[in-house]
C-alpha cells in the first residue's frame, strides 16, 4: 500500500513539475531561466530557419547534466561521476563545444524508483538514460520529455549516422525507431547494440571433472550435475555450504534460460509479444511448468535458499567468488567481464577452478532456444524541463564522433589495452584509469559493445577483449547465439504500463519468491492466485492495448 500510495504522489508530483515546466521551457542553450514561455508541446526550437543550430557550431558557453549510471561496483572502482573519464570528458567538452558537463549518478539497480523521484522534482538531468521503454512512454504520457525530432538533422547528423538503418524495422533509420508514428515526434533514441548475444548458463568444470561427468547437454544431465554437486561436494567446501545453482530475486532473469525452454516453442510472435508485459512472462504457455521445476530444484537443496532476499547481484557473486557455487545463468559473458570479476576472484580463492558456458536447456523440439538482444539498447532521452536541450543534444552528437567514443571504449595503449595482431586487447587497469563499467559503456551512451569502425575487427576482439582464456569466450559466444531468438519489435506507441511498472515487477519478483518456495503441493494455488492479483494490478490492462495495438498494426501492413 504504501508502494501504490508513493506511486500515486510520484505522477502528481510529475504533473505538477512538468506544468510548471513548460512555462519556462525556452528550448535554447541559455542556462538561465529566461522566463518567455514556449507554447510549442514538442520543444520546437524558436530559431528561424536562417538560424537552425548546427552540430559543429561553438554556441556561447553553457552547462548541462548527464545521467550516468552507479553499478556499486567493489575492487578499487572510482567514483562514476568524479574520475579519470569525466574530467576527459569534461576537458574536451568545455574546449569543442564550450560546455560544462557535470554528471549525475543513478543505481543501476535502483534506476526506476530514482529517476521517478528525479522527474517528479524536476532535478532529473538534461541527459537521462533508461533500459525501460514503459518508464519513458509514462514520461512521455505526462509530457515529460522533449521531442527531439526538430533537432535530429541539424544537432545529431553523427548520431543519425552512427546509428544507420534499423535492422528490426527496414526502411527506418534506428534514430526514429521510438518515433511516435501518428505524430512524427521522437521522444527518446536508442543506442546501438554491437552485439546482440544475451544470455549465458555457466558451471564449474572442475567439479564435473572431479565427478567423471561431461558438460551437460539436457536439462536432465544439468539436474543430474546438481544433484551431485550437493551429494558429493567436489569443491570440498562442505556439503551444509554447497550452493549448486545460485541466483537472486530477479528470477526471471537469473534463470531465464532454463524457465523459458519450457515456454511452448509453437506460441506466436503475436501472442509471445501481446502477453509479455513489462519484460515478464508469466502469462506464456509453459513457463508456469519451468517455475515448477524451480520448485522442486529449491526443495531438494539445489537452489540458494537465501535468493529472494539478493535485491541486486552482490551476495551471490561473493558466493560464486568464495567457490561454493556450481553453476548460475546470467549476462552470456558474466563470469568473464573484468568487473565483477567473477571467475578472476574465484581463481584466487581456487586456483584451478573453470566456470565454463554451457547450452544445455532444450525445449519440447530439441532446440536450445534463448532471447536475443535487440539491435537497440539503452535509450536515451531531454527532459521537457531541461534548459539546455541544445546543449544537451550537443553533447550526445559529440560522444557520437568515432574519435570521441573510441577513446572512452579503449582507453590508452598500454595502460587499458594492447594491440595483439591488429586488434586490441583490454586489459585491467589499475589507479585513476580504471573503468567502472565495461568499455565505459556508461558514459558511451549511443553505443553497447565494442566498436573498432570494422565488423570483422568487432569479431576478433569479442575474444581478445578479456582477461581469461579466449575460448572461454568464444564458447560463451557461440552458446548465446545458438538457436537465437530475435526481439520482437513492434513499432507502436504504448501508454498503459507506465504507472504500474515499478508494481508489477516487484510484484512478479514476490510471486516468484512466494512460487518457488512454496510447498509442492500449494504451488497451483500460490501460483494461481498470484497471477490473478498481478494481473489485477495493470497487467490485464496492459495486454489489452498491447492486443489492440498489435491488431492496429497487423490491418497497417495488410492496407
Amino acid at each position: 500500500m504504501k508502494k501504490k500510495l508513493l506511486s500515486i504522489l510520484l505522477v502528481c508530483m510529475m504533473i505538477v513539475t512538468v506544468l510548471g515546466g513548460c512555462g519556462k521551457k525556452n528550448g535554447g542553450n541559455n542556462t538561465q531561466d529566461s522566463g518567455t514561455k514556449n507554447e510549442s508541446p514538442t520543444n520546437t526550437p524558436d530559431k528561424q530557419d536562417n538560424e537552425t543550430p548546427v552540430a559543429d557550431e561553438k554556441p556561447p558557453y553553457s552547462e548541462i547534466t548527464v545521467e550516468v549510471f552507479d553499478r556499486g561496483t567493489d575492487g578499487g572502482k572510482t567514483d562514476p561521476t568524479n574520475n579519470y573519464y569525466t574530467d576527459w570528458i569534461k576537458q574536451k567538452c568545455l574546449e569543442e563545444l564550450n560546455l560544462g558537463v557535470t554528471f549525475v549518478a543513478v543505481s543501476r539497480w535502483e534506476e526506476t524508483d530514482q529517476l521517478n523521484n528525479l522527474m517528479a522534482a524536476g532535478t532529473a538531468p538534461d541527459v537521462c538514460l533508461t533500459y525501460s521503454g514503459d518508464l519513458i512512454a509514462n514520461y512521455r504520457d505526462l509530457g515529460g520529455l522533449t521531442d527531439l525530432a526538430p533537432y535530429i538533422d541539424t544537432l545529431l547528423p553523427d548520431l543519425k549516422e552512427f546509428l544507420g538503418p534499423d535492422l528490426a524495422l527496414p526502411g527506418r533509420d534506428m534514430i526514429y525507431r521510438n518515433m511516435d508514428m501518428e505524430t512524427g515526434a521522437v521522444y527518446s533514441i536508442p543506442a546501438r547494440r554491437m552485439n546482440v548475444a544475451q544470455i549465458g548458463t555457466f558451471i564449474r568444470k572442475d567439479w564435473l571433472d572431479k565427478l567423471g561427468l561431461p558438460l551437460p547437454t539436457t536439462t536432465e544431465e544439468f539436474y543430474n550435475a546438481l544433484v551431485q554437486f550437493k551429494e558429493k561436494d567436489p569443491g570440498g567446501v562442505g556439503k551444509n555450504n554447497v550452493v549448486p545453482f545460485t541466483m537472486t530475486s530477479d528470477v526471471r532473469w537469473r534463470a531465464s534460460a532454463l524457465i523459458e525452454s519450457f515456454v511452448d516453442p509453437n506460441l506466436s510472435d503475436k501472442e509471445r509479444w501481446i502477453n509479455t508485459v513489462v519484460e515478464r512472462q508469466y502469462l506464456l504457455p509453459g513457463y508456469k511448468e519451468g517455475v515448477r521445476f524451480l520448485n522442486k530444484m529449491y526443495h531438494e537443496g539445489l537452489i540458494d535458499n537465501q535468493f529472494a532476499l539478493y535485491k541486486d547481484d552482490t551476495d551471490s557473486d561473493n558466493l560464486i567468488k568464495m567457490g561454493v557455487v556450481g553453476s548460475f545463468i546470467h549476462n552470456w559473458d558474466q563470469p568473464y567481464r573484468d568487473t565483477p570479476g567473477l571467475l578472476r576472484d574465484l581463481r584466487q580463492n581456487v586456483p584451478d577452478a573453470e566456470i565454463v558456458s554451457i547450452d544445455p536447456f532444450q525445449n519440447a523440439e530439441g532446440k536450445t532456444v534463448k532471447g536475443l538482444y535487440d539491435s537497440a539498447g539503452v535509450n536515451f532521452f531531454v527532459p521537457a524541463f531541461s534548459k539546455n536541450v541544445e546543449g544537451a543534444l550537443r553533447y550526445i552528437n559529440w560522444l557520437s564522433k568515432f574519435e570521441n567514443r573510441s577513446y572512452l571504449q579503449l582507453g590508452d595503449e598500454g595502460v587499458t589495452h594492447v594491440i595483439e595482431n591488429g586488434v586490441p586487447k583490454l586489459i585491467p587497469a589499475e589507479g585513476e584509469k580504471i573503468m567502472n563499467s565495461p568499455q565505459n559503456i556508461d558514459y558511451t551512451i549511443m553505443i553497447n559493445g565494442l566498436d573498432l569502425g570494422d565488423e570483422e575487427l568487432n569479431v576478433k576482439a569479442i575474444a581478445s577483449g578479456y582477461t581469461v582464456e579466449p575460448e572461454l569466450v568464444i564458447t560463451a559466444y557461440e552458446n548465446a547465439m545458438r538457436n537465437g531468438r530475435p526481439a520482437i519489435i513492434v513499432p507502436v506507441t504504448l501508454s498503459a504500463a507506465g504507472p504500474y511498472t515499478q508494481t508489477l515487477i516487484d510484484k512478479g519478483n514476490e510471486l516468484m519468491a512466494r512460487a518457488i518456495t512454496a510447498a509442492p503441493e500449494e504451488f497451483d494455488a500460490v501460483w494461481d492466485a498470484g497471477i490473478e492479483d498481478w494481473l489485477n494490478s495493470g497487467a490485464r490492462e496492459i495486454i489489452e492495448e498491447r492486443r489492440l495495438k498489435y491488431e492496429e498494426y497487423e490491418a497497417s501492413l495488410n492496407n
